[in-house]
Order: C-alpha cells, then structure tokens, then sequence
C-alpha cells in the first residue's frame, strides 16, 4: 500500500513542477506564442488552450501515480457549454484544474493575489482570466467575455469551503446571471476524502486514493429560479445557495 508519506512527497513534486511550468509559460512560451498572428483575443485563446493542455497533464499524472481519480458525469455538457455561466461548489483546491480540464476555452474569475504570484501572475493575465478585486468592472468584465461565447466558471462562495461549514454564496455570480440573462450550468464537484480544502496543507495527503467527482447538471437560467415577485441578486443568490446545498445533502443521503 502506497504511504500517506509517499503520496505527499508525488503531489508536492506534482505541484513543484506546475509551478516551474507556469514560470517557464510566463516567460518562455506565451511571448513566443505573441509572435504568432492574431490579435489579443487570438493570443488569449492560445494561452487557454496550453492552460487547459497542461492542466490535463497533471492531473493524468496524478492518476497515473494513483494520487487521484476522478469521477464525471455529463460531461457532453461541459465540453459544449459555450456561452454559459459554469457555477461550481468549491471543496478543493484542484476544482478549477478539473473544471478548466475538462471545458474547451473557458475563463474564470481568480483572486486578485495571483496577479502578483510568481508563478501563476503570468498564466492568469496572458489567457484573459477576471480578477475579483475590481468591483465597477468585475460585471462588466464577465459580460464582455460571455459576450464572445466563452463559458465563464465561477465559485459562488468566492473561496474554498470550509470543512464542516455550511455553503455561503456572496452575490458576485447572481449579479452576472441577472445582467446577461445566459444559461447557468451548475457543476456539482465531491472530494472524498476532503483533501486540499480550506486551511489544509499541500502536503496533508490521506493514506488512501482520494476522488474528486464532477456532475454537470441541466442548465437553467436566473428565471427558471427566481419566484415570481424576487428578482433581485440577493434572492437569487439564496436561490443559488439552497439548490447546491440540496443536490450535495441528496448525494450524502444515498451514500448513507
């Protein structure tokens, strides 16, 4: 049996070589993909492509090395979302990894912080990523890229759950769903164990295999979940909150 010793030493070299891959994006590959012809929305979508490449990269190697497996359902509809909003519950670190993995050229909103990481800063600027920092421009921002047909992911929460903790969505991603009227296609995501969740350590890894399972749901829109008279952001955000804690209570209840 692989050592809980073992797998925290693969994963921390897993992490250590993404790492050394994003400086080497930074400043290696993407100034020479700018060559290239296109403008900025042609260069945006190169880098998308070798973000998304590489994150299937690693997490191939983390199954290959049976660090992680990953479990997905529906996934017809994320890989032919196009001009959706991607609403995701977010237990784990690896979430936007196995989101962006498995949809074609999507964009997500990111914290302010990694604009300054040495490692990712260059990644999330050279393919058009959102940062969540900037509030008179976030909604316009997410409208303008949905606007040119990409899906849009983003976590409600606004960051990892905390273990235990009951869901809290903040009103960022209602007031998007409510200014573009697009269809929102909510991603059910399960870590089991929790691994890499809020407060826990890169290394803290369990003894055993752990999963990570993705379940697109239908799509559906603002309208289809606000009541009649409620159609503010703070009614669809409590909305929003009830149907993932629901579909999450359900899915414990069938493991029970």
């Amino acid at each position: 049996m692989i050592s809980a010793a073992w797998r925290s030493a693969v994963a921390g070299a897993c992490f250590a070589l993404f790492g050394i891959g994003g400086i080497g994006f930074s400043l290696v590959v993407f100034p020479l993909a700018r060559l290239l012809p296109g403008g900025r929305r042609a260069h945006e979508r190169r880098a998308r492509v070798l973000v998304r490449h590489s994150f299937l990269a690693l997490l191939a190697l983390l199954q290959a090395m049976r660090i992680l497996r990953i479990e997905a359902r529906n996934l017809t509809a994320l890989r032919r979302s196009g001009a959706v909003l991607v609403l995701a519950n977010h237990p784990s670190y690896l979430d936007i990894v196995v989101l962006i993995a498995h949809i074609p050229d999507a964009v997500c909103v990111v914290k302010s912080k990694l604009w300054s990481n040495p490692f990712l800063g260059g990644v999330v600027r050279a393919a058009g990523y959102i940062r969540n920092d900037e509030p008179q421009s976030l909604v316009p921002d997410c409208a303008a890229r949905l606007a040119q047909g990409l899906p849009l992911i983003i976590f409600p929460e606004g960051t990892r759950s905390a273990p235990g903790a009951p869901l809290h969505f903040v009103r960022g991603a209602a007031h998007i769903a409510l200014t573009t009227g697009v269809p929102i296609l909510p991603v059910i995501l399960r870590c089991e164990p929790r691994v890499l969740s809020r407060g826990a350590k890169w290394y803290q890894m369990p003894p055993r295999t752990f999963c990570i399972s993705v379940e697109a749901l239908p799509c559906t829109s603002a309208a289809a979940l606000l009541p009649a008279k409620s159609a503010g952001a703070r009614s669809l955000t409590q909305v929003l909150e009830r149907f993932f804690i629901d579909h999450l209570q359900g899915h414990e209840r069938l493991a029970a």
